[in-house]
């Protein structure tokens, strides 16, 4: 049996994405969500959860590259050029496409295995839109124009946070800062007592860190390099979705990769949880405004994920766990566009949310 086959990495993605998408439906566990409630409600139990699973990440993650197992600068994250407008500007505008669809391009497939036919119309627009940034006819502009504008990285450095720490010191401080690192995110969730007694939301939390951790592990071990040389790779659902997409509308075999292993992993995943929850519901558009927001963040999210590298997990988590320099720009993006989503959403106008903002700021007449 050869299990270099490139179609068992995808068997792999499956798997992986199968269980990250089981616990985070039983956990209703949504990255913008969590966003959203600790922006407006000031409930930081949920982003608490994505740290945990950022600190298991980064903690198996780095633990690979100190073995030998891993090499961060083989990744597509860890470059020797830094194009930081790209994935602000990517950043912001997934953020916004993710507040204006109501959930990120994971929670989408989430979605999607539950019954939710808006999620399908999102992730078909979202495809499309994403790999027409990657390589088709908006390729040109990402490359020849927002990715030419970079921070280029002295000779042998790579663009994480271990390199260019180790180069300005002349110490290799990989394992000291992935001990510090993982135990600060690991350490808020387990401090929080609610938190310890929701199960369901822990469960999510760690099945994420591992899953990115299973995710490098099979695209090192099961590739061969010789005859399928491919970079490894982890969870993210941007460029999986768009060639997923690709692979079944024209080149089967194209397939045969761990990224389309799990995007189809976590929609089947969340159709198995909702199954068994008695859960699954057909849902569809209410009117054709809402339908409109949903299509005009699909394009936000499938041009911005593309610009910046990845979603809330291939940014937030995959390239977190490398200490890649992409990941607080990505992620500091994706927040001011989410808040810009929010404050559309709620507000009307971002005109509005200004006024509103000015406002509160500078009223004094209320206070003492």
């Amino acid at each position: 049996m050869d299990v270099s086959s490139p179609w068992w990495t995808a068997l792999a993605g499956l798997a992986v994405g199968g269980v990250v998408g089981f616990a985070v439906f039983r956990a209703r566990l949504c990255t913008f969500g969590a966003l959203e409630d600790a922006m407006v409600g000031h409930d930081w139990r949920r982003m608490k959860v994505f740290a945990l699973a950022l600190g298991l990440a980064v903690l198996g993650t780095q633990a690979l590259a100190m073995a030998g197992i891993l090499s961060p600068d083989r990744t597509n994250y860890v470059t020797t050029a830094l194009p930081w407008l790209g994935i602000l500007t990517g950043g912001v505008l997934f953020g916004l496409g993710m507040a204006l669809v109501g959930t990120c391009a994971f929670g989408s497939l989430v979605r999607l295995g539950s019954g939710d036919l808006r999620s399908l119309v999102v992730l078909l627009v979202f495809g499309a839109v994403a790999y027409a940034t990657l390589r088709g006819i908006f390729a040109g502009i990402r490359v020849d124009g927002l990715e030419r504008i970079a921070l280029l990285l002295p000779a042998g450095t790579a663009s994480d946070l271990p390199s260019i720490i180790g180069r300005l010191t002349g110490h290799d401080v990989r394992g000291i800062l992935t001990a510090v690192a993982g135990g600060a995110l690991v350490a808020p969730a387990f401090a929080d007592r609610r938190l310890r007694r929701a199960g369901r939301l822990m469960t999510a939390g760690v099945m994420l860190g591992l899953g990115v951790v299973a995710g490098w592990l099979a695209t090192t071990w099961l590739v061969d390099e010789f005859a399928h040389p491919v970079a490894p790779q982890s969870l993210t659902f941007v460029s999986p979705v768009a060639r997923a997409l690709f692979g079944v509308l024209f080149e089967p075999t194209s397939l045969a990769e761990f990224g389309a292993g799990s995007v189809f992993g976590v929609a089947l995943g969340a159709f198995a949880a909702a199954r068994l929850a008695d859960e699954f519901r057909w849902e569809a558009f209410d009117d054709p405004r809402e339908m409109k927001r949903h299509l005009l963040g699909a394009v936000f999210m499938g041009a911005g994920g593309i610009l910046c590298g990845g979603c809330t997990i291939g940014q937030g988590l995959t390239a977190g766990s490398l200490f890649a320099l992409s990941w607080p720009l990505a992620v500091a993006g994706m927040a001011v566009g989410a808040r810009l989503g929010i404050a559309l959403l709620m507000e009307g106008s971002l005109a509005g949310f200004v006024r509103q903002s000015v406002a509160g700021r500078f009223d004094f007449r209320n206070k003492p």
